[in-house]
């Protein structure tokens, strides 16, 4: 990860379930130019712990002929506030104390955190935005905010995400909390508290990102292992728990899975139906065929709820996983969509 940038705004930023952060830092990346008529950005909102280096979590598209290619448009992606990536979040000072918030960080929504790109989109004298891009947990703040200011963006690209968290994610945000909570350090003033939580956490997450296509595809041990031998899988989930450890903190963690399970973008706006018509941009939906966190079926009925909506479904045996490893597809398929002069009329099933 390169060092990000930084924009500081000393204002009280008021959260949507009561309290006030004493001011806000967002670390962020941009890539290529911005043009004289500043009519060539697009956003990328980043998904549960990666960081606004979108050139360093999404290889292959922040390249020459990639749908993030710097030199025709002017990207831009912010971390998160709730990360641990540059942004306020827990592992920040709280002024009131000198001391990082820890567990004590205001709960947050996904309302606050697409209020917080739109306070540095302000910051940094980008109006018009030419396309908004999220994928899984980004997915969901790029739909709340194209909702709560539709005439900002030109087109939207909403990969693997939802307008709404599921019972069934809620659930799995659970699980994962329950396990770092369940670590007795959890709840300690400390940045490396409930590290084995997390790592437990996050093997819970694997399972949900990969499905059994996946794991199957790419942790099974050769013929003829030893009985008593580590198996392939055993020693993926203890190495991938060990690298987000090494990167990440359990109470940023949970801040953002509580963010996540606030996401409905009908709350206070009629219903998620009467939400969703409000995007009359053009709209690109793209669901992953063996995704089993939004499924393939919960992809297409958000496209069929979009009044300008394309929808495509890339094969791949990765589930989730795949919306960071299909770059040729997805390439190929938001190139045409930036490409298209009208507004797409009924979903295009592919």
């Amino acid at each position: 990860m390169s060092a990000p940038l930084l924009y500081h705004s000393p204002a009280p930023f008021a959260l949507d379930l009561g309290g006030t952060l004493p001011g806000v830092d967002i670390a962020y990346h941009t890539y290529g130019t911005l043009s004289e008529a500043r009519d060539n950005v697009v956003w990328v909102c980043h998904a549960l712990t990666a960081n606004s280096d979108v050139a360093d979590w999404w290889p292959h598209t922040v390249v020459p002929g990639g749908f993030l290619d710097p030199s025709r448009w002017y990207v831009v992606c912010a971390n998160i506030i709730g990360s641990c990536y540059g942004s306020t979040g827990p592992m920040s000072v709280n002024p009131a104390t000198r001391q990082p918030w820890y567990g004590d960080f205001p709960r947050l929504t996904m309302a606050d955190i697409a209020r917080a790109h739109a306070l540095l989109a302000d910051a940094l004298g980008i109006g018009r935005i030419a396309a908004l891009v999220g994928s899984s947990v980004g997915g969901f703040q790029a739909v709340e905010w194209a909702v709560a200011d539709p005439a900002r963006f030109g087109r939207l690209v909403l990969i693997a995400t939802g307008a709404s968290a599921s019972p069934w994610t809620v659930a799995i945000d659970e699980t994962q909390r329950m396990a770092i909570k369940a670590d007795s350090t959890w709840g300690e003033p400390r940045p490396d508290a409930a590290r084995d939580g997390l790592a437990a956490a996050r093997a819970i997450g694997l399972l949900t990102y990969r499905g059994p296509e996946g794991y199957n595809a790419t942790q099974r041990d050769p013929d003829g292992l030893p009985a008593g031998a580590l198996r392939r899988p055993v020693t993926y989930q203890r190495h991938q728990g060990d690298k987000l450890v090494a990167r990440f903190d359990a109470y940023s963690y949970v801040a953002i899975l509580d963010a996540f399970d606030t996401h409905d973008v009908g709350r206070g706006r009629g219903g998620r139906s009467a939400a969703l018509a409000r995007l009359g941009m053009p709209v690109c939906v793209i669901g992953l065929s063996t995704d089993i966190i939004f499924t393939p079926a919960e992809m297409r009925a958000l496209a069929d709820a979009l009044p300008h909506a394309e929808y495509h479904e890339i094969a791949s045996p990765l589930g989730h996983d795949g919306f960071l490893v299909e770059h040729g597809r997805l390439n190929s398929i938001i190139n045409r969509f930036f490409n298209l002069t009208s507004p797409a009329g009924a979903n295009d099933r592919q």
